[in-house]
Formats: C-alpha cells, structure tokens, sequence
C-alpha cells in the first residue's frame, strides 16, 4: 500500500457518527462511510426535498448527488430542513466532465457549495476521468486545493479504474478516499475492487441494483430471497454489504428506503455467495459507459 504519511489531512479527520448494525467502511486515513447511502439522481424540486427529507429521517445519513443532477440546491435545502443534525449528514456531489481545467474546476465545486447552501461538502468526487481530454490531474489539484480550503471535506473519484488513480498519485502524492463505480451482482468490477482495497479506498456502488427490472426478477435471486424470507432488493444489498462496498441505492417511497436499509437481519452463506459470484457478466452493466472511453460533458 502506498504511503500516505504526507497527507496533512490525516491528522484532522474525525469519524463521522455512522447509524445502525452494519459497519462502516473506512479509507485509508480514517474517513468512514456508512454502508449505505441514498442516491438521488432524478429527485428534483420541492418534491425532491420531500423524500430527501424522508431518507434522512428513516435513517440514511450518506446523500449522494452530482453536479450533473441539477439537484445540488434541493438536496442542501433538505439537509438544512431536517431534524437530523448537519455533522450527522454526509453530502456528497461530483464535479463534471465539462469543468476539468483547474480553473474551472475551482469555480465549479465553489458553486456546487453555493447551490447547496451548506458552508461546505462533505465529500466530493470527480464524476468521470474523460481520459480525451487528459485533464483529470488539473481537476484532481483542484480538489486538493479545495480541501485545504474548508470547501470540501474529503475528496475522491467516480468512474475511475486503476490506471487512471495511479496517474493521480504520482502527480500529487494523493490518493482519493473514495472511488464510486457501477457495481451489482452482474457487474462485479472485481479488478477495481481489489485495487481499491489494496490502497485503502472506500468503493461506492451506483446502480447497486443493476437493472432493477431485470435483476429482481432473477431466478436464483428470488430462490435465495424465499429462503431467508426478504426481498429480491435485500439480497442484492446484503451481498453488498457482505463484499465490503458502500451501496447507494435510490428509493422514493418510505417503505422502500426502510427495507433498503433492513439488511442486517440475516448473512448469505457460501453457496449464496457464490451464487450470487457466478453471474457476473462482463457486458452486465446498466448503461454500458466505459471508463476507457466514456465522455461527461
């Protein structure tokens, strides 16, 4: 594992207060995520602030949002509304394609804090490498830069793979403290995984249920959720949680985001496990972007 004694921040991070049986995931330098987060792609205006709301208080204390969602505003809104205390809640939002130069990128996230209303953010991700553009270092400074600014708190990627980390750490002696990819049963992306384990990175999980309509519909899916007596979408997170990522699933009815977060009642066993391992599928994924190539404007 890389050395990562030369990360001043290291000294000031302080857990965050994580809620409920299942253990938090924690990087390299003591950042700790909840098991589970809330997505919110799609959930926008007063309505948006609704559920948002209601997440917080059934109990999700990560939010995951982007600069690309256009909902940074309503997602600050229903943090400064809530009962939950703001130390509690871990915002999360991600710096797009479009704004990778240095300069811009500093503009970018001082306006993705502003939009929020919140004197700062949590977390904050670079949402996709762009490799054409060759640019990510530049926006990769900037979050450096904007974490010993107070803009942010701790700072990471989306959408990286190896390779493109690694340019990462040798042009700053940086690593991130979380890498956000598309994960599920389909899609196991075990290479990323087991590089981001090995360096201390929290792996986060969008699309944590695949293609919903097709994943919870799967035979030996459903045959292991009869057997524990869950749901489909329970299995799915549980084996989640059982391979040691931050799933962010979105849900907007209450008792959706409740069972979503009802996963620590019972563990898969091995021959569920590798049930479950056996349908991995190298085109599984939802939309089929590929980091390689893969464009964010």
């Amino acid at each position: 594992m890389m050395d990562q004694s030369n990360d001043v921040h290291m000294r000031e991070l302080r857990p965050v207060k994580v809620l409920g049986a299942i253990d938090p995931r924690v990087a390299y330098n003591g950042f700790e995520l909840p098991a589970i987060g809330f997505g919110t792609a799609g959930l926008v205006g007063n309505a948006g602030v609704d559920v948002i709301m209601g997440a917080l208080e059934v109990g999700y204390r990560l939010i995951d949002s982007a600069f690309m969602y256009e909902n940074e505003g309503i997602v600050g809104k229903a943090v400064r509304q809530s009962s939950v205390p703001r130390q509690e809640i871990i915002v999360t939002s991600k710096l797009p394609g479009r704004h990778h130069s240095y300069a811009e990128a500093r503009v970018a996230i001082e306006e993705s804090v502003a939009r929020t209303g919140l004197d700062y953010i949590d977390l904050y991700l670079i949402h996709w490498p762009n490799p054409s553009q060759g640019s990510f270092v530049q926006a990769w400074q900037a979050l450096i830069d904007a974490r010993e600014a107070g803009l942010v708190r701790h700072i990471g990627v989306s959408n990286f793979l190896p390779g493109h980390i690694e340019r990462l750490y040798r042009a700053t002696a940086v690593m991130p403290e979380v890498n956000q990819i598309e994960r599920h049963p389909y899609f196991q992306r075990h290479e990323e995984m087991e590089y981001d384990n090995d360096h201390g990175i929290i792996t986060q999980a969008w699309c944590p249920l695949g293609r919903a309509n097709e994943m919870l519909k799967d035979p030996d899916i459903v045959a292991i959720a009869r057997k524990y007596g869950v749901k489909v979408g329970q299995v799915v997170l549980r084996w989640h949680e059982q391979t040691g990522d931050v799933a962010i699933p979105k849900a907007s009815s209450e008792d959706y985001q409740r069972m979503n977060l009802n996963v620590d009642g019972f563990t898969l066993d091995e021959g569920d496990m590798a049930a479950l391992s056996s349908l991995d599928n190298p085109q599984g994924s939802c939309w089929g972007f590929d980091s390689r190539f893969h464009e964010e404007f």
